[in-house]
């Protein structure tokens, strides 16, 4: 019988870490911030889960994550929502559009064909950093436009358009976080780094466009 799925996200030290990140983002920002965030671990879960016996048989199943993970993806978004009485939601929906969108590019893309790398378009193996399959690129873009329909949902003004938007300003930071990847895959940087500088696009994004 195939091992069960291991349901945790993350470790105590990262739990801790994204307890607090959830209460700073709720004092600063507000109920709607704190429900995109759990949106966000919500839908972490679910495509981690996805393919879990592939995954698990690719050696590439992360079941765990630690406080550096928690850091990697969840500092700028807080940042961002601390800023927000001054420069508004638009970094931090974007912010999280962005790490939302990678996460689904990650998790599910590895389950599709085989991937390319952006340095030389060349088939490399599954999991590779600075790879991508068109398949994850398309997941990378629901996963962009499931935080803006949430979004839609919470902040009134915000138009359709603006969910198509925020789609694609998380597709663009999923896109970075692969362009990155290649120098991560010639030892400049490590995935925290590369996860900080696709949050860093959507928050940019965020503040320029929505």
């Amino acid at each position: 019988m195939p091992a069960k799925a291991n349901i945790a996200l993350l470790d105590w030290a990262g739990l801790l870490l994204a307890t607090i990140m959830g209460a700073i983002v709720f004092v600063f920002g507000s109920s709607e911030f704190l429900l995109l965030l759990f949106a966000f671990l919500g839908f972490s879960i679910v495509v981690t889960r996805y393919g879990y016996e592939k995954k698990r048989e690719l050696g590439i199943y992360e079941h765990e994550r630690s406080w550096e993970n928690v850091l990697a993806n969840g500092l700028v978004p807080t940042i961002c929502a601390v800023a927000s009485p001054v420069i508004g939601w638009g970094a931090y929906v974007g912010s999280i559009a962005a790490i939302t969108a990678d996460k689904f590019a990650s998790e599910l893309g590895v389950l599709s064909n085989e991937p390319f790398s952006l340095l030389n378009f060349k088939k490399v193996k599954k999991g590779t950093s600075g790879a991508v399959t068109w398949f994850g690129m398309l997941a990378s873009f629901d996963g962009g436009l499931l935080i803006g329909l949430i979004s839609y949902m919470l902040f009134p003004s915000l138009t359709l358009w603006n969910v198509v938007v925020i789609g694609l300003i998380g597709l663009g930071g999923s896109f970075i976080d692969s362009l990155v990847g290649v120098m991560e895959e010639k030892g400049i940087g490590n995935k925290a780094t590369t996860n900080a500088i696709c949050s860093i696009f959507g928050a940019v994004a965020g503040l320029g466009f929505l």
